[in-house]
């Protein structure tokens, strides 16, 4: 066996293909009749719509700062080890395997298994059996190497585009303009409504996560995340633009689905059905995409910490961290079995992961300031501008979004806090930080 790491396999195309496939998910089917219903008109919902998109760019820009001068598999773990040591780092990489990003795999596996179940039942647990082996399936495709994983990534995100412009023709030629209505948006309204555009936006981050295997990485990373920001803000507020002209705010506002309803007023019961298989692509991109991502922090911890050496092993010739890909999946796995047993598996996961998320998101952006004030002769291809209020403003929407999302979460937040917690004992089991076990090919 030889030592290997991380090689350079992903192109600035692949890279924005990954980043755009992960957000761009079931989201922007869920969350457009909420936020129209707390906006109150056409125009404030455009524009609560464009302001995700801004706010958004401005963590994109602070992110690119670090992906660009620290470039590590690890991402997030990485910054956050250089930034505050190694409790913090360990804390959210134990976060990131076992709530953050295999909670959002099983979130994501029970929404698949609710549309899929809509078209072909399988019995009286029918979301969760679609939800595992959905788990299963890109699980196996990712270990087979990083340009299977990718190349079907590149695929679904190619569908869903595809799917979303079909979307905004037949709503901008095949249905009549609705009157529009209007009431007056409060304050609250309009704080909910970015509560629900800044979720549907969320998973830009991960772009951090292939940092170490972006090619020209320095120069390709700020690029990256400006482009997909900017395709995922043009097709939302497009897609919203045809929601509005075909429904108006009271139609959106009262919808359960509103893009089947948008629909099936243009083309009928047959457009429904489309949806619902669009629905399904866009969930398979953000569960594939976040799975190429979510591994590589199990990968860093496993170089970083000796107890578990088995995950910092890169297999070579597939280019991808196959025991970190195989743990993910198992604990993913294990939620769907905990939300089978629930009201509503997705709801549950959502309150597993939020507070969390959110939590170490805010250290992250913090981290701007940290590293500047640490390392201030460290190269940086790149520097966030308007230095620094961009940051401020990102770790200030953060830090209302970790109080957001602990005042929406109920026992479920619990249960993920309470993971969250025990990682701490394991600290005490660690023999040191530093290149704990070399990487090794499988």
């Amino acid at each position: 066996m030889r030592d290997t790491a991380p090689g350079k396999t992903l192109s600035a195309l692949d890279a924005i293909f990954i980043i755009v496939g992960i957000v761009i998910g079931a989201g922007i089917f869920k969350t457009p009749s909420i936020v129209a219903a707390n906006a109150g008109s056409d125009a404030a919902v455009l524009l609560v719509w464009l302001a995700g998109g801004v706010i958004s760019l401005l963590g994109a820009l602070c992110y690119a700062e670090l992906a660009s001068s620290f470039p590590n598999a690890g991402g997030d773990y990485h910054f956050l080890h250089r930034a505050y040591g190694e409790t913090p780092a360990f804390l959210f990489a134990w976060a990131r395997m076992t709530v953050i990003q295999t909670g959002s795999l099983a979130m994501l596996g029970f929404l698949i298994g609710d549309y899929a179940s809509g078209i072909l039942n399988l019995g009286p647990h029918s979301v969760s059996v679609y939800a595992a082996l959905t788990v299963i399936v890109l699980t196996l495709i990712n270990v087979m190497g990083i340009r299977q994983g990718s190349g079907i990534q590149n695929g679904l995100t190619a569908g869903i585009l595809c799917g979303l412009a079909l979307v905004f023709v037949i709503g901008l030629f095949c249905l009549p303009v609705s009157n529009p209505g209007f009431s007056v948006p409060d304050g609250p309204g309009l704080g909910r409504a970015m509560i629900f555009v800044l979720l549907t936006y969320g998973g830009w981050n991960e772009a951090s996560y292939i940092s170490a295997e972006l090619r020209d990485g320095n120069r390709n990373m700020a690029r990256v995340l400006v482009f997909s920001i900017g395709i995922i803000t043009t097709v939302y507020i497009l897609v919203n633009f045809v929601f509005l002209r075909g429904l108006g705010v009271s139609g959106m506002s009262g919808s359960e689905a509103v893009a089947a309803d948008l629909m099936r007023l243009g083309i009928g019961e047959s457009g429904s059905m489309m949806i619902s298989l669009l629905v399904i692509i866009a969930v398979l991109s953000t569960m594939n995409g976040t799975m190429i991502t979510g591994a590589r922090t199990n990968y860093a911890l496993g170089v970083d910490f000796r107890l578990f050496n088995f995950l910092g092993r890169w297999h070579a010739r597939g280019g991808t961290p196959v025991n970190a890909l195989l743990v993910q999946g198992g604990i993913a796995l294990a939620l769907i079995a905990l939300g089978t047993g629930t009201r509503s598996g997705f709801e549950t996961m959502v309150e597993y992961t939020a507070p969390v998320f959110w939590f170490f998101f805010l250290l992250v952006g913090v981290s701007v300031f940290v590293l500047r004030f640490r390392e201030p002769a460290a190269a940086r291809p790149f520097r966030v501008p308007f230095y620094p209020v961009t940051p401020l403003i990102f770790c200030a929407v953060c830090s209302y979004m970790l109080q957001s999302s602990i005042a929406y979460t109920g026992k479920g937040a619990l249960v993920g806090l309470t993971v969250l917690v025990a990682g701490v004992p394991l600290l005490f089991f660690r023999n040191g930080i530093g290149k704990a076990t070399s990487s090794k090919e499988d």
